[in-house]
């Protein structure tokens, strides 16, 4: 056989090459249905399926969307911004001292609007005494370090106990008398849950 000769076999006639490319004879899908709907609409509808039952499992019952409305948390969170309040927060501890909670007003059945809530933070934890003195917050008589009240504040009041599932709330802006703040003890099963961000 000669150097640089090449020999080459007739391919049998079962072999096809599959190159990949789509055949002229099958008509493109329009680019805008392509855009909408993906070259698979059965997946697609798959997809807008899932998406659509996540989307109403989390903001139903897992997170719940609210609109602040007050200044009581300023200026840690103001009036107007939108936010969500994580519900699951708290299925594997207790509310923790310094979180921001969302705090239902009324009993369920009891005929009130289910859906106002206060926005308030934790400074006082069950069995724990509160009280303010020259406007600084002490616990068991010790006073707390709140690096997030920005305003100045006045406030003097005697102690207060927390009962055996009791937190103490309030807001951070405490600017305004302490009779006009709406603060206090709450039950635990008040408690919605956990400000998301």
């Amino acid at each position: 056989m000669a150097r640089g000769l090449i020999v080459c076999s007739p391919l049998s006639a079962g072999f096809r090459l599959n190159t990949g490319v789509q055949s002229s004879k099958e008509p493109k899908p329009h680019w805008l249905r392509v855009l909408i709907i993906g070259r698979h609409p059965k997946v697609t509808l798959v997809r807008i399926v899932v998406l659509v039952a996540t989307c109403f499992i989390t903001f139903r019952f897992v997170l719940i969307p609210i609109r602040i409305d007050g200044i009581s948390m300023e200026p840690t969170h103001r009036s107007g911004q939108i936010n969500c309040v994580n519900r699951l927060a708290y299925l594997r501890h207790e509310p923790q001292r310094g979180d921001i909670v969302s705090v239902r007003l009324s009993e369920p059945n009891s005929g009130r609007n289910p859906s106002i809530m206060y926005m308030k933070r934790v400074i006082g934890l069950p069995g724990e005494t509160v009280a303010f003195h020259k406007g600084r917050a002490y616990i068991n008589g010790a006073p707390l370090d709140e690096p997030y009240i920005k305003y100045t504040c006045d406030w003097d009041h005697a102690p207060i106990e927390c009962g055996p599932d009791q937190y103490y709330v309030v807001g951070d802006n405490r600017s305004m008398p302490f009779s006009y703040h709406v603060q206090g003890r709450v039950q635990l099963d008040h408690i919605v849950g956990k400000l998301f961000l």
